[in-house]
């Protein structure tokens, strides 16, 4: 099979030249060759070796495939194995695998072209936290067997709370006591040890078994049975405000910590007035879940534990201020005159065993606190003076504010904890300021005598030994008077002032530049000195009226909308035909009812709002999915937004908080065995708790799951619907896939779907029979008994019993010989045998099931000989 094609030389090869000789290979057969050529070299021979061989493939495959660390959140996850081929030849692989970890490998064999790579996918499911290790062979054309390994680590998705700084995990934070309407910080750290992302969403548990709402844990339980008001008045108040979580909700990437700011703010709560209430301490013990958004399948089947969720207890007391005051809390103060001042000594205790009190006096007129601030140790006191320093004649009864001072949230920013006033106490300071008595001087009075005078007219009461603020000018209208008015200002009409001839000493002051001023006798116009240093130019005098008109108009304009409101309030409440204007039940004092008056079937719990400062709540939550908390509509929803406001809410992008309120599930929807050929379905639930619309699509890519049908849906607000998902197999087997869905086009999720693909299978209530001659009939006729057949599939199955035939043939028949059975249903089939001289009394019968299993029925004829 080898041929040399050379032309040997005659002569000599000179230096410098070369003889070339070809060596050709035509393989007739499926075998390599060996042979070798000679060269003779003048007394020398070398010998060259000449290999035929045939074209093969070179197979490579990755000894490991490695999934790493992945949590189990029932998901389908896969990889892919490479099959490379380095030779010029066509390669075959072919893969076993006996194990049942491994869900599908595919393809379980195959060819892999020249110098190309083929690619074998492996999928595993990762519904369980386990250790991934298995062993595949693959046998590879010219190489014989090869060993891969798979292996991967499944993992719980773990949320660990921790202490700040130290790092410790945390199980329960003491706040330890705090004022009430006052709070107190604490920080955690969330932890996320898994190796994916996490949402996570924190939500107080108010209703678990043992958590405290304002009890005094340090009374008797006797005492605390009475006080059954107190936990009425507390099933009503809203938990969410006594615990603040910032923030609430969160994402954190694998292995992240996050800093979390819990605050406690207890609330007083009022006890019935005829109990008594000595004591003044309140204790709480609340549970905060955080949980990992997405994993709500508890409360749709009611379960309270969750291996996903981590649970801190928050324990705190609630104190009110107990600051006495000594005397008080009305002070009154001895009488005074004008520009005197009195001092009361007052001692303030502070009368709590566990907090200080930091306290902040308010400005208050005619009286002065020193000092205006301070702080009291734990069962101590110190002393204020009150001073009461008069502006003014009169007796004043004024309310004096006294601002406790502690750390709150502010209401717009409920990230900031500030210093600010969360209590008052009131006291009253009551003074009276008299005044003085004047000694009355008297002088003779040399101007006109005054409308009141003594009895002769000659002494008045001067009150000049006094300082005053201005100097006195007597002033009457001058055209009201005609003594001694001289002949040519008879006639006058202007309206001058008329000035008394005792004014001289204010004559000469700046006077008003748009008055007249006239003698008393002669109404002889008098000469007015204005001061061009302190009077008012035509420009500053048009400008102070400018200004008061502008703000007496604003004044006014708001007098009329004030008006014009109060107006169209009245309006709107009395325009109707069925009120006339009487209020109902005016007068009337409503009854206090609590939760706990209603039964559990009525209750409404409320709306959950979108405020993003707001605790999620366990009870919210547990009424995702009640009767009472949606409506439930089965069709006629839409595929896709249509209106403007639901194309504006399904593009809404949702936070954890908002997510964790829509409820998609189960997230695992086991079908159970599931015959082939049959198509059997089951609800995917979908409960929308927001007040938006909310856009779901579906996107199913396995063939089994086709049937499946909507696949979108606009979900209202508040309201609950299912989509129906159908499962039809050919395949017998295992059967293990996930479909993913969207939220609003752009927030993913998953559900795995399990199913055990079986054949068509009845089954016979028993294994044998055993026919007894009924009493009072004759010898020949007839024995009889029944068998019962049983479908536990979900399709009908069609059946044939077949008799096995003897060699002394058969008495026994069964009726029906064959039919259908329903699904999950029975069917009673009687069973004869027929007396005869050579009837054998044992017969056998195959139950034949098409396209399924097949179950043998002994029968037995017991014949009684009578002698």
């Amino acid at each position: 099979q080898f041929k040399l094609i050379v032309k040997n030389p005659e002569k000599p090869v000179a230096s410098g030249l070369q003889v070339t000789a070809v060596v050709e290979y035509y393989p007739n057969s499926e075998e390599e060759l060996q042979d070798r050529v000679l060269l003779f070299i003048e007394d020398d021979v070398v010998e060259i070796p000449v290999l035929g061989l045939i074209p093969r493939c070179c197979l490579e495959i990755e000894p490991e495939v490695n999934f790493g660390t992945v949590i189990a959140n029932s998901k389908i996850i896969s990889k892919e194995i490479s099959i490379s081929n380095h030779g010029p030849s066509s390669g075959t692989f072919k893969i076993s695998y006996d194990g049942v970890v491994l869900l599908k490998i595919d393809p379980m064999s195959g060819v892999v072209e020249p110098n190309s790579v083929k690619m074998v996918k492996v999928d595993i499911c990762t519904d369980v936290p386990t250790v991934i290790k298995e062993l595949i062979k693959v046998e590879l054309e010219g190489h014989g067997y090869t060993e891969v390994w798979i292996k991967a680590v499944v993992v719980e998705q773990v949320l660990k709370v921790l202490g700040v700084p130290c790092g410790n995990i945390l199980e329960c934070i003491n706040f330890g006591p705090v004022y009430f309407e006052s709070s107190k910080t604490e920080q955690i750290s969330l932890y996320n040890e898994s190796p994916e992302c996490m949402d996570w969403v924190a939500v107080l548990v108010d209703d678990a078994i043992g958590g405290e709402m304002g009890t005094d844990l340090q009374r008797s339980a006797d005492a605390v049975l009475q006080d059954l008001s107190l936990k009425n008045r507390t099933s009503d108040v809203d938990v969410s405000t006594l615990i603040l979580c910032i923030p609430n909700q969160g994402t954190l990437l694998p292995y992240e910590k996050s800093l979390v700011t819990l605050c406690f703010s207890p609330k007083k709560f009022k006890r019935d007035f005829r109990l008594n209430d000595s004591s003044q301490q309140q204790d709480y013990v609340l549970f905060l879940r955080f949980e990992v958004v997405g994993n709500k399948d508890d409360y749709l089947q009611g379960l309270m534990n969750h291996p996903h969720h981590t649970e801190l207890a928050l324990t705190g007391s609630g104190l009110p201020v107990m600051l006495t005051f000594n005397p008080g809390p009305v002070i009154k103060f001895m009488d005074c005159f004008l520009g005197e001042q009195l001092q009361v000594l007052c001692t303030l205790s502070n009368e709590s065993e566990y907090l200080p009190v930091t306290f902040s006096f308010r400005k208050t007129a005619h009286f002065n606190v020193s000092p205006e601030k301070g702080k009291i140790k734990r069962k101590s006191a110190k002393d204020v003076i009150f001073s009461f320093s008069p502006h003014q004649l009169g007796t004043f009864n004024m309310k004096q504010v006294i601002d406790i001072i502690g750390t709150g949230l502010e209401k717009n920013n409920l990230q900031v904890l500030k210093t600010k006033s969360f209590h008052q106490i009131y006291l009253s300071f009551i003074g009276t300021c008299k005044s003085n008595r004047k000694n009355i001087l008297f002088k003779l009075n040399p101007g006109i005598t005054p409308m009141i005078s003594n009895e002769t007219g000659q002494f008045v009461a001067d009150g000049t030994g006094r300082c005053t603020d201005a100097a006195p000018v007597a002033i009457l209208k001058s055209t009201q008077t005609k003594i001694h008015t001289h002949g040519i200002n008879r006639n006058r009409e202007d309206d001058a002032l008329v000035a008394f001839p005792n004014d001289r000493a204010a004559s000469i002051r700046p006077g008003e530049w748009n008055k007249k001023y006239r003698t008393i006798f002669t109404n002889t116009e008098r000469y007015n000195y204005i001061d061009p240093e302190f009077s008012y130019t035509d420009y500053e005098r048009l400008a102070r009226e400018a200004h008061k008109k502008y703000y007496a108009d604003f004044i006014s304009s708001l007098r009329q909308h004030r008006l014009e409101k109060d107006a169209a309030r009245q309006f709107c409440i009395y325009n109707n035909s069925v009120s006339i204007g009487l209020k109902p039940a005016e007068g009337l004092t409503s009854p206090k009812t609590s939760i706990t008056d209603f039964p559990k079937e009525k209750l409404q719990f409320r709306r959950l709002p979108l405020d993003e400062n707001c605790l999620l709540t366990s009870r919210q939550l547990s009424a995702i999915g009640s009767k009472t908390s949606v409506k439930e509509i089965c069709s006629g929803l839409s595929a896709m937004p249509s209106s403007a406001q639901e194309k504006e809410e399904c593009s809404l992008t949702l936070t954890s908080k908002q997510l964790h309120q829509i409820l998609i599930g189960p997230s695992t929807m086991d079908f159970g065995d599931v015959c082939v050929y049959s198509t059997t379905t089951k609800n995917l639930h979908v409960i929308n708790n927001l007040s938006v619309h909310i856009w779901i699509q579906i996107e199913i890519e396995v063939d089994e799951l086709q049937q499946t049908s909507p696949l979108s849906q606009v979900v209202p607000p508040f309201t609950k619907t299912h989509i129906p998902v159908a499962f039809e197999t050919n395949t017998l087997g295992m059967f293990k896939r996930s479909f993913t869905y969207t939220i609003n086009n752009q927030h993913p999720g998953h559900v795995l779907v399990v199913a055990k693909a079986v054949s068509f299978e009845l089954e016979l209530s028993a294994a044998e029979v055993i026919l007894n001659p009924i009493p009072g009939y004759l010898a020949e006729t007839e024995f009889r008994t029944t068998v019962r057949v049983y479908n536990p599939r979900n399709h009908p199955a069609q059946f044939i019993w077949k008799p096995v035939i003897s060699v002394r043939g058969t008495a026994f028949s069964i009726h029906p010989a064959k039919g259908f059975v329903e699904a999950y249903r029975d069917l009673e089939c009687e069973v004869i045998w027929h007396p005869g001289f050579n009837s054998p009394e044992a017969g056998e019968f195959n139950l034949c099931v098409r396209k399924g299993n097949t179950v043998k029925l002994k029968c037995f004829a017991k014949v009684t000989i009578c002698i």
